[in-house]
């Protein structure tokens, strides 16, 4: 049977093999550990520690503060060293909780393994997710448990596991699920107990052929989940268009996931879902890859969230060359690091370190009107039409053609034969309208 797939789309390098072989490395901070009270799509955490306070591993450091929000815990035991402002890795200055790291790991007393998962109810279920500090950790950072709470007139009966991890470079999720397949499973299971009328679906692209197999033996007693088998094409992890080719049903403009009947997940967030229901431990962590042409040692590793990215990329052996880009998440979708002294947070799930030949460097020139950036784009759009609004400020025309539907693939950048600033423009465009609507 042939791969599941969506419309258009493009096929960029892979650029996996440096990692997609090589097991998970748990590696530990030696240096402070800074948790910046921004880690998910919402309102920000207000820290609830202070200077001076002792903090165990596990303990609640950020309150979230809102519905759409989602509270923050320290990773390490140890010293509050400071309550302060510091740069965020995405370059905006806000309050971040500063830890000195004692080395002890020490858990709070209250973290405990459960006992009485099976008699957990659904509510139960979710409220240990919140709790937990759960976000959707493939880079969205949406708080988990919002999604697992859909309104009461939306039927759920997908729940799909995002496998897919289509951005090159990028194996940590291909890793977890080689290593911690039985926790994958548990952990959709457990959302399954949440929406009893549901079914399992867990999207792999058919680039990973080892880890279709793990699991489709781990599932295939199982009569509520599959595997899916969709096909390696960017971006096939998007939420929309996993949905689509496994489904063939497509979200409405400005809709939800969940006007189709579908939630989707990522990977590692399920493995913490897992973590937190039935160890009682909080995300605390995170598999990030650590790759690319000017990085000696590329490798998948298990890290305490708040660590500095200077840290990883020494532990992988450091620098073989000056790099000339250092990208934060995969090359199509993340953003150039003003700096790699910057921490790990819950969406960061991957340090790119790119070569002068990795990067594209050509200068900006005239629109050809070729059309590529529509052919080729996974939303229907027209990038250029897209582009051209976002430059002069036309905000009504840029929302006209659809503009805040872009997913931010960075596709239509990518095969634009003039190196246009399609994607970097049409998220500015998206910029101005929310501006104006916070204003009307």
């Amino acid at each position: 049977m042939s791969a599941l797939t969506f419309k258009r789309g493009i096929h960029p390098n892979e650029s996996k093999h440096l990692t997609e072989h090589k097991a998970i490395n748990t590696i530990l901070p030696t240096g402070d550990l800074v948790y910046p009270m921004v880690q998910h799509i919402g309102a920000p955490c207000k820290p609830i520690v202070a200077k001076g306070d002792y903090v165990f591993a596990g303990q609640k450091i950020g309150e979230a503060q809102g519905f759409i929000s989602s509270p923050i815990h320290s990773s390490v035991s140890g010293i509050v060293k400071n309550v302060t402002e510091v740069l965020h890795p995405n370059g905006f200055k806000c309050e971040a909780v500063i830890v000195e790291n004692d080395e002890k790991y020490a858990v709070l007393d209250s973290i405990v393994q459960r006992t009485n998962v099976e008699s957990l109810s659904k509510e139960e279920i979710i409220e240990i997710v919140k709790e937990a500090g759960i976000v959707g950790m493939g880079g969205a950072g949406f708080p988990t448990y919002v999604k697992l709470s859909p309104p009461a007139d939306k039927k759920i009966d997908h729940i799909i596991l995002n496998g897919a991890e289509c951005e090159p470079f990028i194996t940590s999720d291909h890793r977890i699920m080689l290593e911690e397949t039985d926790k994958i499973i548990l952990g959709l299971q457990l959302i399954l107990k949440i929406f009893p009328e549901a079914k399992g679906y867990i999207g792999i692209e058919d680039n990973k052929p080892d880890a279709i197999k793990v699991l489709q033996d781990a599932t295939k007693d199982i009569d509520n989940i599959e595997v899916s088998v969709v096909k390696s094409k960017y971006p096939q992890g998007a939420e929309k268009q996993l949905i689509y080719s496994i489904t063939k049903r497509e979200v409405p403009s400005g809709g939800l996931p969940a006007d189709v009947g579908c939630i989707v997940q990522n990977i590692d967030t399920v493995v913490a879902i897992w973590r937190a229901v039935y160890e009682g431990m909080p995300l605390v962590r995170r598999v990030v890859t650590v790759s690319g042409g000017a990085i000696k040692d590329p490798q998948n590793f298990q890290v305490k969230l708040g660590v500095s990215y200077r840290e990883l990329i020494e532990a992988a052996g450091g620098f073989t060359e000056e790099p000339a880009k250092v990208i934060s998440g995969g090359p199509m979708m993340g953003f150039a690091m003003y700096s790699i002294d910057a921490p790990v947070i819950k969406g960061t799930s991957s340090i790119l370190c790119l070569t002068k030949n990795e990067v594209s460097v050509e200068e900006e020139k005239n629109c050809i009107r070729c059309g590529k950036c529509a052919t080729y784009c996974p939303m229907n759009l027209q990038p250029i039409e897209l582009n051209k609004y976002s430059l002069v400020g036309e905000t009504e025309n840029f929302e006209k053609y659809r503009g805040m539907d872009c997913i931010e693939c960075g596709a239509c950048s990518y095969v634009c034969p003039s190196k246009r600033h399609l994607l970097q423009s049409i998220r500015t465009g998206k910029k101005a309208v929310l501006a104006n609507r916070k204003k009307s």
